[in-house]
């Protein structure tokens, strides 16, 4: 019995390997077989972040505000805000101790940075939203080694998760201010970031220290609750997110988005959009593309806004809709090949906040 089993493998792994040519590399195939997926954004008001793993079927639910800054766990050190809830940052002048900072340093400020007041100039205040960190701009300023070096900020903490009813086919990504916060970040000896922060008129300020994990893209902290957060799942066991986001328009400065999709580019994920002919049927492109298909030279791997806003049309002439023109190739963090399509942007019964997609892996 064991010489038979022997041979059984022996010719099995002939097999296996003869399939392949010499010049070709073998597909990784990837561990699910893809699904139907309803994101649990959570309706009209869309409170929640959804980060989503196509490899193992798993979503992570998180609320949208339950933090405020990202610390990057890379060789840099970058802070990230919380687009999420539209945060903004600006540096106040002249000022390097945050105890010393009073309501009339950054009165004149408030006006400024702000998130979706139609300014252009706006942009300064925010992170550069293709995400591309460590490189990409961040409103706060790469932590330098020198202590006094790093300045201190006045952070724009957003807005709260809209309480109230929102008319069936609209929504409302923000509710009330969160208020605001002066903030100052330095290097700690060990590699981490020591996070000094405040309300603007206080004359003494709490501490967090933040050690990096660098199995994760980000350490993330509630000021609010002061408190290191759990948000992300590890940096290669989440590909996308479903997330109010904080964009830009040109000639308008910055924008908040609902129904937005974000891809795990920090973490190594990549995407690209596919547009079927008008004469092509949108479901047949999707079904019938396959590995073969898949167009290496279009991936983008330095923009997490690939798939965005880009699947629905919240104005459409026949109201509500997702668009039937359109899927979506990612490579995920693990590079397993991935094909996407969004089928609903609402509920049965039209409220915002209940979009569903599918994917098969590649």
């Amino acid at each position: 019995m064991k010489k038979i089993l022997f041979c059984l493998l022996v010719g099995a792994s002939f097999i296996s390997q003869s399939c392949i040519s010499d010049n070709e590399d073998p597909v990784v195939v990837a561990p699910s077989e893809g699904a139907r997926v309803d994101p649990n954004v959570g309706g009209a008001t869309q409170p929640n972040q959804v980060w989503f793993d196509l490899g193992t079927e798993t979503e992570i639910l998180t609320k949208r505000t339950d933090w405020d800054l990202a610390f990057y766990s890379g060789n840099a050190f970058k802070v990230v805000l919380n687009s999420s809830i539209m945060m903004a940052a600006a540096k106040i002048p002249n000022a390097n101790d945050i105890d010393a900072v009073t309501e009339a340093n950054v009165s004149s400020l408030k006006t400024q940075v702000q998130v979706a007041n139609f300014n252009p100039a706006n942009v300064a205040y925010i992170d550069d939203v293709n995400g591309n960190f460590p490189s990409g701009y961040t409103a706060i300023e790469e932590v330098k080694t020198v202590d006094s070096e790093n300045a201190v900020y006045l952070v724009n903490m957003g807005k709260e998760i809209y309480s109230g009813s929102v008319p069936t086919g609209s929504v409302t990504t923000g509710g009330d201010s969160r208020g605001w916060m002066k903030v100052q970040v330095t290097r700690t000896a060990n590699g981490g970031y020591k996070v000094k922060y405040a309300e603007p008129n206080s004359t003494s300020h709490r501490e967090l220290i933040i050690n990096k994990n660098s199995a994760y893209n980000y350490n993330f902290v509630s000021l609010k609750n002061d408190k290191e957060v759990l948000i992300q799942p590890e940096k290669k066991k989440w590909d996308i997110c479903f997330t109010v986001f904080t964009n830009t328009i040109t000639g308008a400065g910055s924008y908040i988005y609902a129904d937005f999709v974000t891809i795990n580019n920090v973490g190594g994920a990549g995407a690209y959009e596919v547009i079927v002919p008008a004469t092509t049927s949108g479901v047949e492109a999707y079904n019938s593309f396959k590995t073969s298909d898949i167009d290496q030279s279009k991936f983008i791997y330095n923009d997490q806004r690939i798939i965005g806003a880009n699947w629905r049309n919240p104005v459409g002439a026949n109201g509500l809709e997702v668009y039937g023109d359109r899927f979506y190739v990612v490579k995920d963090a693990e590079g397993y090949y991935f094909k996407l399509r969004f089928t609903r942007l609402t509920s049965t019964s039209g409220e915002r906040g209940y979009p569903q997609f599918e994917y098969k892996p590649l």
